[in-house]
């Protein structure tokens, strides 16, 4: 599914990412940790091509998002840590332009629309702009478009912030089920307890550099995820 290979990002003399590999395979729910400027995000948006890298490969299923931009980024979503999405459109006429640009056809997007709005209940709140939308609601919507094309591979960036309990434990079960049926979840977060609980894979990043990765039996051993980290963080 998604390979990463050697992935070095500089800013200036300061090496956000510093030569990471990693490798996330179908079926796999595999969380991204590590504090604050850590090289989560950079690493994130060089999966998906908002930013371009020094060094290293970037694949999923062999296409490259270097080589083949346009046809790498049809087999995934990506929802980053703050939405931002048109404001100026409603609700329902961004989901529309979503399909649009995925070719979904008028039924398929239709069914899940339907679907994703009356799971996350914000199926009457669809005619307005997104202007009037709190935070929670433009994460709701952002999931809704992610899942809209069936894509391969979903990128989260911190994705259960802004979202109540109830949409949580649905976004959990939705990941699940993404996978189980053959798709593939990369996400970083900082609630260590749901990524102790969710992931079938983890990876922690210190100042850019790879630290430690494997399931989560093999990272944690007898000790907690948060115990884990706050070690590593310290070395």
């Amino acid at each position: 599914m998604l390979e990463i290979k050697n992935l070095t990002k500089t800013y200036g003399e300061k090496k956000a990412v510093d030569d990471l590999s990693l490798s996330i395979q179908a079926g796999e729910i595999f969380g991204f940790i590590g504090h604050n400027g850590a090289g989560k995000s950079t690493t994130l948006k060089s999966v998906v091509g908002i930013l371009q890298f020094d060094e290293g490969t970037i694949t999923i299923d062999g296409i490259s998002v270097k080589d083949d931009p346009v046809k790498y980024k049809k087999d995934l979503a990506y929802i980053p840590d703050n939405p931002d999405l048109y404001d100026y459109m409603s609700g329902i006429k961004y989901l529309n332009f979503i399909a649009d640009v995925f070719g979904i056809s008028a039924t398929a997007r239709k069914e899940k629309i339907k679907k994703y709005a009356d799971l996350f209940e914000i199926t009457n709140d669809l005619a307005l702009p997104i202007a009037a939308y709190s935070h929670g609601m433009k994460q709701k919507l952002a999931l809704i478009s992610a899942w809209m094309h069936d894509p391969k591979l979903i990128i989260m960036d911190e994705p259960f912030v802004g979202l109540d309990p109830k949409s949580s434990h649905l976004l959990k079960e939705m990941m699940r089920e993404h996978c189980d049926n053959g798709g593939a979840i990369f996400f970083s977060t900082h609630v260590l307890e749901v990524a102790e609980k969710l992931c079938d894979k983890v990876a922690i990043i210190n100042h850019g550099k790879l630290i430690k990765v494997g399931t989560m039996d093999e990272v944690k051993g007898d000790d907690s995820l948060e115990d884990v980290f706050l070690e590593l963080e310290a070395v």
